[in-house]
């Protein structure tokens, strides 16, 4: 299992120079990856960071752990700009980047204040063709492309990612849907979440199980939790994440939101990941 930090890109983390010494640190103190959220906040009164800028900041100050927005609503951005700074991040980066994607939502009115439908089957539609779009434009090859909601006539992007056959995309979906997750068994990994509540082994059996029906082939595939461990107590420790483990879990984030205050998050990055499984 790998370990990753994830924090807000708003309130106290609304700080791209905070946030690339908190990679930092991760990475000293053996982390595997640090994700951080995307959101605009449209009317929240907080500061905020462009989650992109800060990944930017984030990899110039580390070398070894991976990155990523944990998830980018791509409905809520162009897909040609996403490809094109999904593969600048890569290359800067030496290939680490993670990219997360999802359908959004319009909480905090982060569509319907600036007039766009928060429709989450309109945004479904617009995921799935903007990754259509995005992968294509990776490539490396001229193309062209018709869909419902995207158009592009002979567009040709270089340079390719270091990252192939592609940058690792990992799709968010609310469990027990299962439309997300046959959208995310089509990629590279699934970030599963629930409403209103935390998911627990037993819907990461029911949710792996779900996968290998829909996947074909043998290619890896990441499944990523969420929750707080101690970094100290290695028996408390193995007791939270050897059941998800033992579920399929891949990818465990130590995740905080915008209740840790700093000192938390810092004390917390540097006791290191948990090393029981």
């Amino acid at each position: 299992m790998h370990f990753a930090i994830n924090t807000p890109n708003f309130g106290l983390y609304g700080d791209a120079r905070l946030l690339a010494e908190l990679a930092y640190e991760a990475e000293e103190a053996g982390w595997d990856a640090f994700f951080i959220w995307d959101h605009i906040g449209a009317s929240w009164e907080v500061p905020m960071a462009d989650p992109w800028i800060a990944l930017t900041a984030m990899a110039m100050r580390t070398q070894r752990i991976k990155l990523g927005p944990i998830v980018t609503p791509l409905p809520r951005r162009r897909p040609w700009k996403v490809a094109r700074e999904a593969v600048t991040l890569d290359q800067l980066s030496g290939g680490r980047l993670i990219l997360g994607v999802g359908i959004g939502s319009d909480f905090g009115r982060e569509f319907s204040c600036f007039g766009e439908s928060g429709e989450d089957r309109l945004h479904g539609e617009m995921l799935d063709e903007s990754l259509e779009v995005l992968t294509k434009l990776w490539s490396g090859e001229t193309f062209s492309y018709t869909g419902k909601h995207y158009q592009l006539t002979e567009a040709r992007f270089l340079p390719t990612p270091v990252q192939q056959p592609r940058i690792p995309i990992w799709v968010a979906g609310v469990w027990p849907n299962k439309k997300p997750f046959r959208r995310a068994a089509r990629w590279d990994g699934v970030c599963p979440i629930a409403e209103g509540r935390e998911l627990i082994p037993e819907d990461y059996q029911e949710l792996t199980a779900y996968l290998k029906t829909q996947r074909q082939g043998v290619e890896p595939f990441d499944v990523i939790a969420a929750g707080h461990t101690t970094g100290s107590d290695q028996a408390q420790d193995r007791a939270v994440i050897q059941p998800f483990a033992e579920a399929g879990v891949t990818w465990w984030q130590e995740a905080f939101d915008w209740n840790y205050s700093l000192e938390q998050v810092r004390t917390r990055i540097r006791l290191g990941p948990p090393t029981t499984v």
